[in-house]
Protein backbone atom coordinates (compact mmCIF):
# COMPACT_ATOMS: atom_id res chain seq x y z
CA UNK A 1 0.00 0.00 0.00
CA UNK A 2 1.42 3.39 -1.00
CA UNK A 3 2.07 5.94 1.73
CA UNK A 4 0.29 9.28 1.60
CA UNK A 5 3.02 11.90 1.96
CA UNK A 6 2.06 15.30 3.36
CA UNK A 7 4.62 17.23 1.31
CA UNK A 8 5.07 18.06 -2.36
CA UNK A 9 8.61 18.75 -3.57
CA UNK A 10 9.24 21.96 -5.51
CA UNK A 11 10.61 22.20 -9.04
CA UNK A 12 12.65 19.23 -10.22
CA UNK A 13 13.05 17.70 -6.77
CA UNK A 14 12.03 14.17 -5.84
CA UNK A 15 11.26 12.72 -2.39
CA UNK A 16 12.89 9.31 -1.97
CA UNK A 17 12.54 6.59 0.65
CA UNK A 18 15.98 4.97 1.00
CA UNK A 19 16.06 1.23 0.38
CA UNK A 20 17.07 -0.94 3.32
CA UNK A 21 20.21 -3.08 3.17
CA UNK A 22 17.98 -6.09 2.58
CA UNK A 23 16.27 -4.41 -0.38
CA UNK A 24 19.62 -3.28 -1.87
CA UNK A 25 21.30 -6.68 -1.51
CA UNK A 26 20.55 -9.84 -3.41
CA UNK A 27 19.89 -13.44 -2.54
CA UNK A 28 20.73 -16.84 -3.97
CA UNK A 29 18.13 -19.25 -5.37
CA UNK A 30 18.08 -21.00 -1.98
CA UNK A 31 17.27 -17.68 -0.25
CA UNK A 32 20.65 -16.86 1.31
CA UNK A 33 20.96 -13.07 1.62
CA UNK A 34 24.10 -11.52 0.09
CA UNK A 35 24.55 -8.01 1.53
CA UNK A 36 25.69 -5.13 -0.61
CA UNK A 37 29.43 -4.61 -0.13
CA UNK A 38 31.30 -1.37 0.20
CA UNK A 39 30.79 1.85 2.12
CA UNK A 40 27.62 1.86 4.27
CA UNK A 41 27.57 5.58 5.08
CA UNK A 42 24.41 6.37 3.16
CA UNK A 43 22.05 4.53 0.84
CA UNK A 44 22.43 5.40 -2.82
CA UNK A 45 19.27 3.64 -3.92
CA UNK A 46 15.70 4.47 -3.12
CA UNK A 47 12.05 4.39 -4.06
CA UNK A 48 10.40 7.58 -5.34
CA UNK A 49 7.47 8.60 -3.11
CA UNK A 50 6.73 12.13 -4.44
CA UNK A 51 7.74 14.16 -7.50
CA UNK A 52 7.77 17.92 -8.10
CA UNK A 53 6.18 19.56 -11.15
CA UNK A 54 9.47 19.90 -13.00
CA UNK A 55 12.15 22.42 -13.85
CA UNK A 56 11.05 25.82 -15.12
CA UNK A 57 13.13 27.12 -18.03
CA UNK A 58 13.98 30.79 -18.57
CA UNK A 59 11.13 31.05 -21.10
CA UNK A 60 8.63 29.92 -18.42
CA UNK A 61 8.04 26.43 -19.85
CA UNK A 62 8.01 23.61 -17.26
CA UNK A 63 9.92 20.45 -18.15
CA UNK A 64 8.55 17.46 -16.19
CA UNK A 65 10.76 15.25 -14.04
CA UNK A 66 11.83 12.02 -15.75
CA UNK A 67 10.88 9.68 -12.89
CA UNK A 68 7.53 8.77 -11.35
CA UNK A 69 6.25 7.65 -7.97
CA UNK A 70 7.18 4.01 -7.37
CA UNK A 71 10.38 4.05 -9.47
CA UNK A 72 13.51 2.59 -7.87
CA UNK A 73 16.40 4.95 -8.52
CA UNK A 74 20.16 5.21 -8.10
CA UNK A 75 21.36 8.66 -6.99
CA UNK A 76 24.58 10.43 -6.04
CA UNK A 77 25.83 9.72 -2.54
CA UNK A 78 26.13 13.31 -1.29
CA UNK A 79 23.41 14.98 -3.39
CA UNK A 80 20.29 14.40 -1.26
CA UNK A 81 19.03 16.38 1.72
CA UNK A 82 17.68 14.38 4.68
CA UNK A 83 14.24 15.23 6.05
CA UNK A 84 11.81 13.73 8.56
CA UNK A 85 8.05 13.79 7.91
CA UNK A 86 5.53 12.26 10.32
CA UNK A 87 8.35 10.36 12.04
CA UNK A 88 9.63 8.80 8.80
CA UNK A 89 13.00 9.64 7.24
CA UNK A 90 13.18 10.61 3.57
CA UNK A 91 15.68 12.13 1.16
CA UNK A 92 15.05 15.01 -1.23
CA UNK A 93 17.02 14.65 -4.45
CA UNK A 94 17.30 17.05 -7.39
CA UNK A 95 16.70 15.42 -10.76
CA UNK A 96 20.29 16.24 -11.76
CA UNK A 97 21.50 13.98 -8.91
CA UNK A 98 19.51 10.97 -10.15
CA UNK A 99 21.85 8.66 -12.02
CA UNK A 100 19.53 5.88 -13.20
CA UNK A 101 16.21 4.11 -12.83
CA UNK A 102 16.65 0.52 -11.63
CA UNK A 103 14.59 -1.94 -13.68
Amino acid sequence: MAKKLNITPMGDRVVVEALSELERGSSTKSGIFIPETGDKERAEQGKVVAVGQGKRADDGKVYPVGVKVGDRILFTKYGPDEIKVDGEEYLIVSESNILAVIN
